[in-house]
């Protein structure tokens, strides 16, 4: 909505899916000796709880397609996806990937230059 990708009421927008156009994966999956472990999501058709010592990602991500003509054209052919990794702990969680950069900033530092526009 800030960046103007979506507009109208964001209730109706999330009731009909709209997102998808710019969000068409999953937020998270098993992390482990595989970069996308294997493992069931559901046990006995339930959702699986997790556990202590489980690992998993949380990977927001948005894509526009460079056809997407009713975006405004410098957001087109651009796709980001800030990836952390969690621990999951006895007394909650920690985030392994915690000092990864993830910022405009701070990725502008780590390559040494600023990002293009």
């Amino acid at each position: 909505m800030r960046l103007g990708l979506l507009q109208g009421e964001i209730d109706k927008l999330i009731q009909e899916n709209a997102i998808k156009k710019f969000y068409m994966h999953r937020t998270s999956h098993w992390l482990g000796m595989d970069v996308h472990d294997a493992g069931p999501y559901k046990v006995a058709d339930e959702w699986r709880r997790l556990e202590p010592g489980m690992v998993l990602t949380i990977e927001p991500g948005l894509y526009v397609a460079e056809d997407a003509e009713d975006v405004d054209p410098r957001y087109r052919g651009i796709g980001i996806r800030i990836e952390d990794d969690v621990l999951v702990t006895e007394e909650g969680y920690e985030v392994l990937s915690r000092r990864v950069p993830k910022s405009i900033k701070e990725i502008e530092e780590v390559i040494g230059r600023p990002a293009p526009v």
